[in-house]
């Protein structure tokens, strides 16, 4: 993952020292990475695995921000406490940094300073879209949208295929894209019914790849 990662702008001497900083985290599925509301100490980058990045609302209701993928780093903020949650969808691995620490290695690299603003601005563009998504796009355009954009990014880190891996649940695409289990139940089978996709257990195939980025509603 280190071309993917923030450890892709260090070199071999730089590495080093930042794996003296290191704390190899793995963790079964559900496990909580971090809490929201709780004091943030430390950054994590997802070494493998999956993880869904969510806000709990006063009343419970929980909208899940993204999910985040090998590579990711996590934990960047401006306030002293996360302000979301993170879990694990199924077994992870993390590299964590003490906040602390990190900052004192990070400061004379400019660099590794670009990556993670980089990072930041790749993780804006996917809230930017996610927000359109949630306000002005149809039940259809939100499950093909989000079809669309997890395929480009399993893409950018090595992992494209026929086979589109789905480890997260109905729920979660249902919590993700602001609609109903039973929404998205359906329209997963409606876009099967028409030859868009076929189902399979914890995956799916893009069979119309055209008419699936065309229903997705993203204009280049």
């Amino acid at each position: 993952m280190r071309s993917f990662a923030i450890c892709g702008a260090l070199d071999t001497t730089e590495l080093h020292e930042l794996a003296q900083l290191t704390r190899h985290v793995c963790l079964e599925s559900e496990a909580t990475v971090f809490a929201q509301a709780n004091i943030a100490t430390s950054f994590f980058n997802v070494h493998e695995g999956t993880l869904r990045q969510y806000k709990l609302l006063p009343d419970s209701r929980r909208q899940i921000l993204g999910f985040a993928l090998p590579g990711d780093f996590l934990g960047l903020s401006s306030v002293p406490q996360h302000e979301f949650s993170a879990d694990a969808i199924g077994r992870v691995a993390l590299c964590q940094f003490s906040k602390e620490s990190f900052a004192t290695f990070a400061e004379n690299r400019p660099r590794l300073l670009c990556r993670i603003i980089e990072m930041a601005g790749r993780e804006l563009a996917r809230a930017q879209e996610h927000m359109v998504s949630l306000g002005r796009r149809s039940a259809e355009e939100k499950v093909a949208s989000f079809l669309i954009g997890w395929r480009d990014r399993l893409s950018g880190i090595g992992r494209g295929g026929e086979i589109l891996p789905l480890p997260m649940r109905r729920l979660d695409i249902a919590d993700h894209l602001g609609l109903t289990v039973e929404t998205v139940s359906r329209t997963f089978s409606k876009f099967e019914r028409n030859g868009v996709i076929q189902i399979f257990a914890g995956s799916v195939v893009l069979l119309d790849v055209p008419r699936a980025e065309t229903l997705s509603g993203i204009v280049d």
